[in-house]
This record gives structure tokens, C-alpha cells and sequence, in this order.
């Protein structure tokens, strides 16, 4: 019970210093790097900012799928596939029903059904690989393939297509305003955390080594994660793949949380609901795709998938894109809190059948 704890308290602080390195120097570092490569706004967000956002995801994957197995032991694969999974449906349920929950919002449609259609078209590559249970080198050159096809739609989008973003206007008084509150409890607790976090990055004019220096702490954050929730798992005798569809994906999804509530009360819901969407297309197209391939790579063979019921999971995964779009439909590309509660309702829904039925 003692080593649980401290496993538990290791897991929290894990994803407290994810959300702050992510939000604090990683994000920013991004935006700094975008504006040096004078890349538009939708570039960046489908590229550099989906990196920020994702980057607990996808190392989590890239150490779950490299963790050491016995022979005749299970792979740890499943702990990264369920990992972005159990995230992708936090967010396209939990975040975009938190965002539109926090204040009502009128979204551009154009982008939305934009990224629905990749998302889709990338679950429906997730089952295909699930379905034959083997991913080849070519699996994961058609998931990163697909990204690059997405990136470029996106660059060239408003070209395409001509409409006006209601969520673009520039809040700049709510930008850069800084709380002036006192510190809570838990933030007193914290501040020796922060201000040794705060040491191992330099000015913020070193933006290139800021976001190298945040790689490699989120990097080493991750393979905390992997190591936790296999233990944990242990602990408790239950399938290490429900430890990743809740708790390792709701707090790898911080990040994300954090930024689309913070944009949805500055009255730009669409921005938040596009970029918990986006992050999903990055999280399976790139979170799986390149672990897939370096493995291939590294090993020289195939990867025979056994992920138990984290299958139906995808298909729940599916369905919300068609849910999501429909709930869009009928409120004519208006959110609210009953729009936020219906999604937030599904997702706490989602997680109960988890416990009982993922394996």
C-alpha cells in the first residue's frame, strides 16, 4: 500500500510538471520558432503547437512500444495505444464539452468539418491496423503520410476555401494579463517545484534551447508515466490498458485542457475545440505511426498487435466524430453547457464502461 502511494504521488506530479513545462516554456518556445519560420497561424497550429500539446502522447507511445517484455510476456504496446485513445476521447468529448460548457461560442464550420473528416479518415486507419492485428513499416508510412496530407490541406485551406472565422478577433487585454491573486494552498506547496523547474531553463531569448531543454524533460516525464502505471497496474491486478484509457489519458490531456478552456472563456471556443481536434489527428497519425516505424526499423520486423478490448474503444473513438458533428448540426454551429454537459455526460459514461470492460 506504501509503494501505491508513493506511485500515486509520483503520477501527480508527473502531469503537474507535464502542464507546466508544456504550457510555461514548451508552447511558447513553439510559438517563438513559428514566427521565426513566418509560418501562418494554421501551419503552426497543425505542426509546431500539435508537438506541444501532444508531446506527453506521443513519448509515452514511443516508451511503451520500446519497453522491455520477457519472453512470452505480453507487449506494453497497448499502454501507448490505449494511452492516445483514452486522450483522443477525452478530448474530443471532455475538452471540446468543457470548452463549449465554460462560455457559449459561435464556431467557423469550414475548419471543423476539415479536421472531423481527418480525424475520421485516421481512426478509420487505427481500426484497419487493429482489424489485422499486424502493423507493417507501410501501416506507419500511410499514418505519417496521411499527417503530411493533413498539414498541407490545412496551409492551403483558406485558399480553397473562402469563410470568415468569428474566433479570430484579437483579445489582446486578455493576452498577456497576468494574475495578480494570491497564491492557493496547493500552489504555496508547489513553489519550490516551480522555482527548481525555473532553473533548468535559460532566458526566454533562448527560445531554441528552451524547446530542446522541454523535449527531453517531457521525454524523461514520460518514461515515468510508462513505469508508473505498469507498476500500479501490478498492484492492483488490473489490465495495464486501463491505466492508460483514464489516468495516464486524462493526464497526458492536461495540457490541453488547460489552453482550450483558458481561449474558450476569451470567447474563442472554436480555437479550442479545432485544437483538441487536431491534436487527435496528431496523437494517432504521428503518436502511433513513428513508434510503429522506429520499431520496425530497429527490429527489422512487423509488430503483432494484441490489444484486447481497447478495439471497441476505437469504434467508441468513431462514433464521436459522428456525434460530435451531428450535435454541431443540430445546434447550428452554436456551443453551450448543453452542448458541453451532453459531451462531458458521454465521456464520464466512456470511462465507467472501461473500467469494467478494458482488458
Amino acid at each position: 500500500m506504501y509503494m501505491l502511494v508513493v506511485l500515486i504521488l509520483v503520477l501527480l506530479l508527473s502531469f503537474y510538471l507535464l502542464a507546466k513545462i508544456v504550457d510555461d516554456y514548451f508552447v511558447d518556445a513553439l510559438d517563438k520558432l513559428a514566427t521565426k519560420l513566418k509560418m501562418s497561424s494554421d501551419a503552426a497550429g497543425a505542426t509546431l503547437m500539435a508537438v506541444g500539446s501532444s508531446a506527453p502522447e506521443l513519448f509515452v507511445a514511443v516508451f511503451a512500444v520500446f519497453y522491455p517484455t520477457e519472453p512470452g510476456e505480453a507487449s506494453k504496446a497497448a499502454i501507448g495505444i490505449g494511452n492516445i485513445v483514452g486522450s483522443a476521447l477525452f478530448n474530443i468529448l471532455a475538452i471540446t464539452g468543457a470548452a463549449a460548457f465554460v462560455r457559449k461560442a459561435k464556431i467557423a464550420w469550414q475548419p471543423v468539418v476539415r479536421d472531423l473528416f481527418f480525424y475520421a479518415l485516421a481512426i478509420f486507419l487505427l481500426i484497419l491496423v487493429f482489424n489485422d492485428g499486424n502493423v507493417s513499416l507501410l501501416d506507419g508510412l500511410l499514418f505519417l503520410g496521411t499527417y503530411v496530407a493533413y498539414v498541407i490541406v490545412v496551409i492551403y485551406w483558406r485558399r480553397m476555401v473562402k469563410y470568415k472565422d468569428p474566433n479570430e478577433e484579437k483579445i489582446e487585454e486578455e493576452k498577456d494579463v497576468k494574475s495578480e491573486k494570491a497564491p492557493g494552498f496547493m500552489q504555496k506547496i508547489l513553489m519550490p517545484v516551480d522555482w527548481l523547474l525555473d532553473k533548468f531553463f535559460p532566458n526566454e531569448k533562448y527560445y531554441g534551447w528552451i524547446f530542446t531543454i522541454s523535449i527531453v524533460i517531457i521525454a524523461g516525464i514520460s518514461w515515468v508515466l510508462v513505469e508508473s502505471a505498469v507498476e500500479i497496474a501490478a498492484i492492483l491486478s488490473i489490465p495495464e490498458a486501463i491505466v492508460a484509457v483514464t489516468i495516464l489519458a486524462v493526464g497526458t490531456s492536461v495540457p490541453d485542457l488547460l489552453s482550450s478552456v483558458l481561449v474558450s472563456k476569451q470567447g474563442r471556443g472554436g480555437m479550442a475545440i479545432s485544437n483538441a481536434v487536431g491534436s487527435n489527428i496528431f496523437d494517432i497519425l504521428v503518436g502511433l505511426g513513428l513508434p510503429f516505424i522506429l520499431v520496425i526499423l530497429m527490429s527489422g520486423n512487423s509488430i503483432d498487435l494484441d490489444v484486447g478490448n481497447l478495439q471497441m474503444s476505437v469504434y467508441f473513438l468513431f462514433a464521436s466524430v459522428g456525434l460530435v458533428f451531428l450535435l454541431f448540426m443540430i445546434s447550428r454551429w452554436k456551443v453551450g453547457k448543453l452542448t458541453g454537459g451532453i459531451l462531458m455526460g458521454l465521456y464520464l459514461a466512456y470511462v465507467i464502461w472501461a473500467i469494467f470492460n478494458v482488458n
